[in-house]
């Protein structure tokens, strides 16, 4: 039986991400907080892309880190429906768990968009139209204008470095207690590199709470944000079966997740 305690987790964890570090992408770009778009009496609120492409790459990050360590050695801490297809596909979860931990995710992604949506909703002059809610982007949704087929490249690229530090820094044989950091400043990374290109997913449920919440050309292109992470996944677990040292594996027909932050 799959333990409810475990969904929760999963649930909780993956609607924190969402209302903190989607949070933290909407101010910095639909509000341009870090833009120079905005003053309060005539001074102008920053201005620097990059200051916002760092602060949400990092809000993505440092919540991860934390929820790590907070609920890893609950319910392994994936939050993340391409981790759990990584784990999948490595063997190191059964299919049945997989599936009712990607349910969990994106139910707690939508709870939690819509969630940050009631807490901007608030804010004077808000409209999910302007402002959005940190969505996912190709071509004109694109800070570069980066092409339909360029997005799905990337997503998968990214995908795949994200899924690889998680399955490696969890194996039997990596450094001990040290994988949430690691996990937590690989996402700090892609999202980096990602932001200007997609916005980042790299995490289909982080892109469909938002996405249901905007509508319109959200909706229209998310279908990329969902397939290129499940994608790179598949990859990276398909690399991590063929390079990992498979002596330091339980791979046992009823094998459990592995928790993340221990």
């Amino acid at each position: 039986m799959i333990s409810p305690k475990k969904l929760a987790a999963e649930f909780i964890g993956t609607a924190i991400l969402v209302v903190v570090a989607v949070g933290v992408a909407t101010e910095s770009f639909g509000f341009a907080l870090f833009g120079g778009k905005l003053s309060i009496n005539g001074v102008p609120l920053g201005g620097s892309l990059a200051a916002g492409i760092v602060a949400t790459a990092f809000a993505f990050g440092l919540t991860l880190i934390a929820l790590v360590y907070a609920i890893g050695p609950i319910s392994g801490c994936h939050v993340n429906p391409a981790v759990t297809m990584g784990f999948i596909t490595s063997g190191r979860m059964k299919l049945g768990e997989g599936v009712a931990y990607m349910v969990a995710q994106c139910v707690g992604a939508i709870a939690g968009a819509y969630l940050l949506f009631g807490i901007f909703s608030q804010v004077p002059n808000y409209s999910k139209s302007v402002q959005g809610l940190g969505t996912d982007g190709w071509g004109k949704y694109s800070t570069l204008h980066l092409s339909e087929g360029g997005a799905f490249l990337v997503e998968v690229v990214i995908t795949f470095i994200f899924v690889s530090v998680v399955l490696f820094a969890t194996h039997k044989a990596a450094i001990q207690g040290l994988a949430g950091v690691a996990i937590g400043m690989s996402l700090v990374v892609v999202h980096l590199i990602g932001i200007p290109l997609t916005g980042t997913s790299v995490n289909p449920a982080r892109s469909l709470g938002p996405a249901l919440v905007v509508g319109g050309h959200a909706i229209d292109q998310l279908w990329l944000f969902i397939v290129a992470p499940l994608v790179g996944a598949v990859v990276a677990a398909v690399v991590h079966l063929v390079l990992a040292d498979r002596s330091k594996d339980e791979l046992v027909s009823d094998a459990q997740p592995d928790a993340v932050g221990v």
